[in-house]
């Protein structure tokens, strides 16, 4: 196996640019890459702050932090950010045709033993992987929100993905002190979401038909369930647009009602109500962003 020691993260968005720092932290030289220049310097200027967190907290010295972010550049230029890169992370938005067109610019971007990987939290790899001409090297690898707290891992193979780019997909995980667990076999969703997506379906529908209040809802998954965060809670702290075309993503695949998104979630998407990045969703927040 070829050595792994440069790794791209393509959208340096809410989830891009954690498992960038992620990638630094391990050891690789890691370049962040976004088109939008804002998009970059918002993400630096995030991962100082939560790095100056890590080390007032003494989870980080100051020299591994010196060190981490000596390893870790920022690039507009898609072409520049993967020409050198051994493994690519995509973190873009959640809808198939822009991952298709991404993985395609990869494709012709990165060299021949790159193997492209997407964060994708829903989409087989192997729908994206038809964008390419190197099937056996596209993986999912998929990190949950956010990358730098969350300890886990989906890394998925379709029937093309070869045992290589699985095992060295695990490999970096690893690297980055991350649990990874290994899917032989894909499916839509993978295992946490699917899990997660028909309580969020089960919540949603007794809101909706009037059977208790969401915030009642959350309280009793929180005191009767022992959750962290009820699912209400949940979709606000995810962003409940990244759910939303989860959900959009899933109904195109299998024309079943139950995977549309329910009326009351694309209302909220309509009112750019989308959960603590914007203040307001479920709940309303105060301008504190999420701990770290």
């Amino acid at each position: 196996m070829s050595t792994i020691e440069r790794i791209c993260v393509v959208g340096a968005g809410q989830m891009g640019h954690q498992i960038g720092m992620l990638c630094a932290l391990g050891g690789y030289e890691t370049i962040i890459q976004d088109v939008n220049e804002s998009a970059l310097e918002k993400a630096e200027a995030s991962l100082q702050t939560i790095m100056n967190k890590w080390v007032l907290k003494n989870k980080l010295s100051e020299d591994e932090k010196a060190a981490a972010f000596s390893r870790l550049s920022f690039q507009t230029s898609l072409e520049k950010a993967v020409k050198q890169a051994d493994f690519v992370i995509e973190a873009v938005v959640e809808k198939l045709d822009v991952k298709r067109e991404v993985f395609q610019k990869l494709d012709e971007l990165a060299p021949s033993h790159a193997i492209l990987a997407s964060n994708s939290s829903t989409i087989v790899n192997s729908l994206i992987a038809e964008a390419t001409t190197r099937p056996d090297k596209v993986v999912n690898m998929h990190f949950f929100f956010p990358p730098l707290v969350m300890d886990c891992v989906e890394v998925v193979k379709s029937e093309q993905t070869s045992d290589e780019t699985a095992a060295k997909t695990m490999e970096v995980s690893k690297n980055i002190n991350r649990t990874a667990v290994l899917l032989q076999k894909e499916i839509s969703g993978f295992i946490a979401n699917r899990i997660l997506g028909a309580l969020q379906r089960e919540a949603v529908y007794l809101y909706e038909n009037g059977y208790a209040s969401f915030e009642d809802i959350d309280t009793i998954c929180r005191k009767a369930l022992n959750h962290p965060i009820g699912p209400f809670e949940l979709m606000d702290l995810s962003g409940i647009d990244v759910g939303y075309f989860v959900m959009e993503q899933r109904y195109a695949e299998t024309n079943d009602p139950l995977d549309k998104p329910a009326a009351c979630i694309e209302e909220k998407v309509k009112a750019g109500e989308l959960g603590r990045k914007t203040g307001k969703g479920w709940y309303e927040y105060k301008k504190e962003g999420v701990k770290n």
